[in-house]
């Protein structure tokens, strides 16, 4: 069923994910969403995975941990807000699947994992789905609105679970722990000869360490596999929604079309498209005839109504030039609603005014 407004949007949806370049106002704006959600009504939880501190300055909080916090916002809801540690949310993780308690420790305490499991190509963007995933089935909320990095990996958490599954299945990961299958001591496997000569490169600690953590993962990686599925068929579900964010300017507007278009790659639609920071037009007519209208009172010598006139050919033309900036990427939307926003008099940088903001996206008509 496709949405009417924004307001459909944060009534119905349990998963909104925000994304765009820097600048745009993506993280105010996902901010925006989540307050007018508490205000009618919603328990809501609004995650970040960008490792800046953009949502806790936007929400007027010191800081964000990788658990909840109440926002203090009078509402007929709730609002939570948190930042993602990837590192601690991996440490969950292990704790959850691992069989009992001394294989747990095996894996946290392991050198290797303690200085490169967490920043491992991929793992931060699993830990942002595994985190996603578990707020999803947490009773306190019953809707997730994300915050993604200004990047363009802001999108790479959709595609890292079917990655940690194919590591599972690879033969290398095989391979590494196939010692603790075969009974084998992990210094008479790592006497083999290519480990041999890769423990001169890396260091033979650094490589039993490795091995070490391997073996320890054995026999779990069924529960991350059958749990990275469900959290890829969540992320694809019509449970999650994709929102991009964008202003004006040909950069963002690049980067914009670049998120569509990976989320269609994906199978993934996007649901809505907010034009942020736009010049207002000032009523009907074109910058043709307001300059037409500028000559006319500069020749009969009311040179005051003449430079208004002037002034709003100006504004007009920014317009038009804003609008054909706009037009690849509202093609690239398709039937995705459209809700622009005007440049507001004054910064939004409290409570109060981020929810100003969202009263006025859910009530905006959409356009295109």
């Amino acid at each position: 069923m496709s949405k009417k407004n924004f307001h459909d949007v944060i009534s119905t949806s349990r998963i909104v994910v925000c994304c765009g370049s820097g600048g745009v106002g993506k993280t105010t704006t996902a901010a925006a969403l989540a307050m007018q959600a508490a205000e009618i009504g919603r328990r809501v939880v609004l995650i970040t995975i960008d490792p800046a501190k953009r949502l806790a300055d936007a929400l007027g909080l010191s800081e964000l941990s990788n658990e909840p916090s109440r926002v203090q916002h009078e509402c007929s809801g709730e609002l939570w807000a948190m930042m993602l540690d990837a590192r601690a949310t991996f440490d969950e993780v292990i704790r959850q699947q691992s069989r009992n308690k001394q294989q747990e420790q095996a894996i946290l305490t392991n050198p290797f994992y303690s200085n490169i499991a967490s920043r491992l190509s991929g793992s931060q963007e699993y830990m942002a789905a595994e985190k996603l995933y578990e707020l999803f089935n947490d009773d306190r909320f019953d809707l997730v609105i994300v915050d993604t990095p200004p990047t363009r990996e802001a999108l790479d958490f959709l595609e890292a679970p079917q990655k940690l599954m194919n590591f599972l299945d690879h033969r290398v990961y095989r391979w590494l722990v196939m010692p603790a299958r075969g009974g084998l001591r992990v210094l008479n496997f790592a006497a083999q000869p290519i480990l041999k000569t890769i423990g001169r490169v890396i260091g033979a600690d650094v490589l039993a360490d490795a091995i070490n953590f391997f073996q320890a993962f054995d026999g779990i990686e069924e529960g991350f596999r059958q749990r990275a599925l469900a959290v890829q068929t969540l992320l694809k579900s019509t449970d999650s929604k994709y929102v991009v964010v964008a202003s004006a300017h040909h950069d963002t507007i690049r980067e914009a079309i670049f998120f569509t278009d990976e989320l269609a790659r994906v199978g993934t639609p996007v649901t809505g498209l907010i034009i942020n920071r736009l010049q207002p037009k000032f009523g009907k007519g074109s910058a043709t005839s307001s300059a037409t209208a500028a000559r006319k009172a500069e020749q009969a010598g009311d040179t005051e109504l003449a430079a208004l006139h002037g002034n709003l050919a100006h504004v007009r033309r920014i317009v038009q030039a804003e609008e054909a900036t706009l037009k690849p990427l509202l093609d690239s939307v398709g039937t995705a609603l459209v809700v622009r926003l005007y440049q507001r008099a004054t910064d939004v940088h409290d409570l109060d005014a981020i929810a100003d903001l969202g009263r006025d996206l859910v009530a905006s008509t959409p356009t295109r």
